[in-house]
């Protein structure tokens, strides 16, 4: 898991998802649902061994909002999937662990031997 901010998402966000898909977590310390979330999102990701990150943003640091607003995000938890440096999928609130896990798997392949393959929805 990483934390990012206004100046540093480009970097951590953006450009690391052309190597591995990122969920980013737009979340507040004053949301109850944020606090819900957490740890589920960090228990699928973990379960991914790998094959996908874990970004968290708390909006209510610096300029943090601005990054919030420019994704259009207007509740939280907002949860956006970034691949090859596009938002490709969200969403809000608090979820279970099955929720979680299905939206992740809705989007990266899982063939016969296990293996998994980059996100079956991106374009090459």
């Amino acid at each position: 898991m990483i934390d990012s901010n206004l100046s540093e998402f480009d970097a951590r966000v953006i450009r690391q998802s052309h190597t591995l898909p990122v969920l980013v977590d737009f979340w507040a310390d004053w949301c109850s649902p944020c606090h819900v979330l957490a740890p589920n999102l960090i228990k699928a990701v973990e379960e991914e061994q790998g094959l996908v990150l874990l970004a968290k943003v708390e909006v209510d640091i610096g300029n943090n909002m601005k990054l919030a607003g420019h994704y259009n995000v207007r509740g939280f938890p907002t949860v956006i999937l970034f691949h090859k440096g596009e938002a490709i999928d969200r969403f809000s609130g608090a979820r279970p662990m099955y929720f979680i896990r299905d939206f992740i798997h809705q989007h990266i392949k899982h063939d016969h031997a296990d293996q998994r393959s980059l996100l079956k929805n991106s374009q090459v």
